[in-house]
């Protein structure tokens, strides 16, 4: 498997937050996550980046070891993740952060493949990022992390605050990215988009993974659904 990871436990301040996490991943392949509000989601996402360190478990990314890595680390080994909220600098314009990004160059994504995924980046280019749409700057953080060539791209909560016809417009967005031959953890609370991107889904409850199946299976399995995620 492209991406593994075996028995990953990590918290704050002595706290555990995801305990004895263990999934893979294939290149090129999605995985929905989801779960509850304070189900361990982002601490996991956290985790793998680097930024939360594990207490226990084992992350590697095409048998190349991770875990307990820093985050510089972990994104010249071919990690990208697009947080939630985005996270852009409001002052810095389109052009800045994507040439920021675009620093060390790789063969498939170029700032030039981002005005072909998103032409409104191009028509902004000089505009500071604080002045775009919550869309438009979701858009940007995805093309900010695409450029540095990842193998594996870490979505959390992409959706947020996006309007429904932009969400079907994420999908097509995931789509090019797994066609590309990246592979895409998407934590995701809009089913809507989780059932369209994924393959497979896996949900977190109280930090640890209480479900697994392809999607298709997932959507069939309602009590589970309801009885996990409230829906």
């Amino acid at each position: 498997m492209f991406l593994r990871v075996d028995g990953l436990t990590s918290g704050y301040a002595g706290s555990t937050v995801i305990r004895d996490v263990s999934f893979t991943l294939d290149r090129g392949a999605t995985l929905g996550l989801l779960g509850r509000n304070g189900a361990g989601k982002t601490t996991l996402i956290m985790t793998l980046m680097g930024l939360v360190p594990p207490t226990a478990g084992t992350i590697s990314l095409n048998g190349v070891p991770l875990a307990g890595r820093r985050p510089d680390q972990i994104a010249r080994a071919g990690v990208a993740l697009v947080p939630q909220g985005r996270r852009i600098w409001p002052t810095l314009t389109v052009a800045e952060h994507l040439t920021l990004a675009a620093r060390r160059p790789g063969p498939l994504w170029t700032v030039d493949n981002m005005f072909d995924i998103f032409p409104v980046l191009k028509a902004r280019w000089r505009q500071p990022a604080g002045r775009l749409s919550g869309g438009e700057q979701q858009m940007l953080a995805i093309a900010r992390a695409l450029l540095t060539n990842p193998a594996l791209v870490l979505l959390d909560e992409p959706s947020e605050g996006l309007a429904p016809s932009l969400v079907d417009t994420m999908a097509d967005t995931l789509a090019i990215l797994t066609a590309g031959g990246v592979a895409v953890l998407l934590v995701e609370q809009d089913l809507h988009l989780a059932f369209q991107a994924c393959e497979r889904i896996a949900v977190l409850d109280k930090g640890t993974i209480a479900h697994r199946a392809s999607t298709a299976e997932f959507r069939r399995d309602q009590d589970t659904a309801h009885r996990l995620l409230g829906v």
